[in-house]
């Protein structure tokens, strides 16, 4: 069975520094807020082109205290897309702000920034700009809507680590981003962890004081925060991760053209790729007529599939006060129905791509 992802093997391509790197922790008898947190907060944010990395425990905790560092909070809305991961709604919800969807382009799945604009509304402080499945979201269009509007930008580069837009890295375009380090990302970590990267000193500030308790020292409350720390095994795996993320990247780029050349002629959709930016394959998405009967013949044929995402967020049982946006999300619905994930990670062997490509050309 070719897996859909295995992350063990990922582990096993960098083991040697992964073991140093926390036993280095385990010896030093400092857990947290140590160097090995400032080190990848440093590494990180020079990586992404930003001068300020804040480590937090989560994506969904970068989001929100990326947007509660910009002072939006309750009685305000923030613009996003419904079809995301629920984290990214988790986020904004957090701050007490509500969650308005603008409908996504239909070739990238990202938001289409020629809808923005008419779903503004006179709270509206943010953008919440979700770089999907490895590629930016068109960051030029929506940069000049948030400074014609004065709103806030936050991308949410959960799946764009290292991905670029005209040369610059996911990350470094808006005001604010939020990444998260899951373990399944191109930079993962051993269990949960994010961090907000910013050029802004004081949403820099404003985020280190609101990860721990809203302290600008111990015991000194200058704000109301809440406890969102990375740890140092997190910090140090990551950190001893991070100089292969370029060459698993380009792994990535290498198993998505093996599929756009060996599935070209097949009746699916294939990914779309923008001429403005370098796509990191988080995932390689494509569409098919009927996505369940085409998931179970793959199983069959050895290949497993995932799915992302099975329903958009303002159809998800929990979040039905946001259902009657539909009637502005039109290709988000027409989409949500077919989208299939086929495994794409830098361990896949050659044989193994192979396979994928054999078995989807037989379904």
């Amino acid at each position: 069975m070719v897996p859909f992802g295995e992350l063990k093997r990922n582990y096993l391509a960098c083991q040697t520094d992964i073991d140093i790197a926390v036993a280095r922790v385990s010896k030093s008898g400092w857990y947290l807020f140590g160097e090995e947190q400032e080190n990848l907060e440093n590494n990180f944010a020079q990586y992404c082109q930003t001068k300020y990395g804040i480590g937090v425990a989560s994506g969904t905790d970068a989001v929100q205290i990326a947007l509660s560092a910009c002072r939006v909070g309750k009685g305000d809305d923030v613009l996003t897309t419904s079809n995301t991961c629920v984290p990214t709604i988790v986020g904004i919800e957090a701050t007490g702000a509500k969650c308005i969807f603008v409908d996504i382009d239909p070739r990238t799945y990202t938001i289409d920034p020629d809808l923005i604009e008419s779903r503004i509304t006179p709270q509206t402080r943010a953008i919440v700009v979700v770089h999907l499945y490895g590629q930016c979201a068109d960051m030029d269009p929506i940069l000049e809507i948030a400074r014609k509007n004065e709103l806030i930008v936050v991308e949410d580069c959960a799946q764009a680590h290292g991905a670029t837009y005209k040369g610059q890295k996911a990350g470094s375009l808006g005001d604010v981003a939020a990444f998260s380090f899951y373990p399944s990302k191109n930079l993962g970590a051993f269990g949960d962890a994010g961090m907000v990267i910013t050029s802004d000193s004081d949403i820099a500030c404003q985020a280190k004081k609101m990860r721990n308790y809203g302290q600008d020292g111990k015991y000194n409350h200058i704000i109301r925060g809440t406890n969102s720390r990375l740890d140092e095994i997190q910090a140090a795996v990551l950190n001893a991760k991070l100089r292969f993320l370029d060459s698993w990247n380009g792994r990535r780029q290498q198993v998505a053209k093996r599929y756009i050349e060996g599935l070209k002629n097949h009746s699916l959709e294939l990914p779309y790729e923008t001429e403005y930016g370098k796509h990191v394959w988080h995932l390689f998405v494509i569409r098919v007529p009927n996505r369940d009967e085409f998931r179970s013949d793959l199983v069959s044929k050895g290949v497993q599939t995932g799915v992302h995402y099975p329903s958009p967020v303002h159809l998800q049982p929990a979040y039905t006060e946001y259902e009657a946006q539909k009637k502005y999300l039109t290709i988000t619905g027409q989409q949500a129905g077919h989208l299939v994930s086929l495994p794409i990670f830098p361990e896949l062997t050659d044989d193994e791509i192979n396979h994928v490509i054999k078995s989807v050309r037989l379904v």
